[in-house]
């Protein structure tokens, strides 16, 4: 099996070092292409308006500086020689789950695979509540490979991936692994704070608040705070059909 590996933190982020252990773990055919520099926050964008640098860093491992959706791109037309059959995107430092997904470039990097037809997973490792500002990789290190493996024996329908998170816990207090759905928190997590350079002048960083939300059962939301692997399909095609119905009733008559 050849996989292909990308994150959004960077070539040298040590979430790509555990997920190159875990891939390493299902196959001896793995390749990586990163980014160069933090993507963070990119969601699904591409490079358009610059040139793509592509710098061979080792055997099958390479840097790109641009999204993660420019190194799955950069990956599967222009390394490889074929296909890969399996993408890895992470492991994020951090949960995305929720209206996370939005944003995520870890995601993205998987919708980028999905989209060119190959079976993709995202996987992110949840922190903060137990660990603070540490992030204790020792969750999906120890349980990662074998999530992977038992998601490989599902075929994914089309334009479909896997959003998988790892909940914040030693490897022996993990609960589970359990399917969800993607939560909704009940409340806003973007903050805006402002700030003045030294001429006085503001200028503002936007923020993740670290409220608790009260998550309905089912959801990743609710999976990741209740010590259990949260795996969630999620599908690229976002038709409201409810209201699609709605919509095309209306404009019938």
């Amino acid at each position: 099996m050849r996989i292909l590996l990308t994150n959004d933190d960077g070539i040298h982020a040590p979430g790509l070092e555990v997920l190159e252990a875990i891939a390493r773990e299902i196959s001896d055919d793995v390749w990586v292409v990163a980014p160069e520099t933090e993507q963070s926050g990119m969601s699904h964008s591409l490079t358009l308006h610059d040139p793509l640098r592509l710098r061979q860093m080792d055997e099958k491992r390479y840097a790109c500086k641009g999204t993660p959706t420019d190194c799955v791109i950069m990956g599967v037309g222009h390394v490889l020689d074929h296909k890969p059959d399996l993408i890895l995107s992470g492991v994020n430092r951090g949960q995305n789950i929720a209206e996370d997904v939005t944003y995520s470039g870890t995601v993205a990097g998987a919708m980028e695979g999905a989209l060119l037809g190959i079976r993709s997973f995202a996987l992110s490792q949840s922190y903060g509540w137990n660990s603070k500002d540490r992030v204790d990789w020792s969750c999906v290190e120890a349980h990662g490979a074998d999530v992977v493996r038992k998601l490989l024996k599902h075929d994914l329908p089309d334009q479909t991936l896997l959003n998988i998170n790892f909940p914040d816990c030693a490897p022996d207090e993990l609960a589970s692994i359990t399917v969800t759905s993607q939560g909704r928190r009940d409340q806003a997590q973007l903050s805006v704070n402002e700030r003045h350079d030294g001429r006085g002048h503001p200028y503002y960083w936007l923020g993740f608040e670290g409220r608790r939300s009260d998550p309905q059962d089912g959801t990743d939301l609710h999976a990741v705070a209740h010590m259990q692997v949260s795996v969630t399909p999620l599908k690229i095609d976002l038709t409201d059909r409810s209201f699609l119905s709605r919509l095309r009733e209306d404009f019938s008559h």
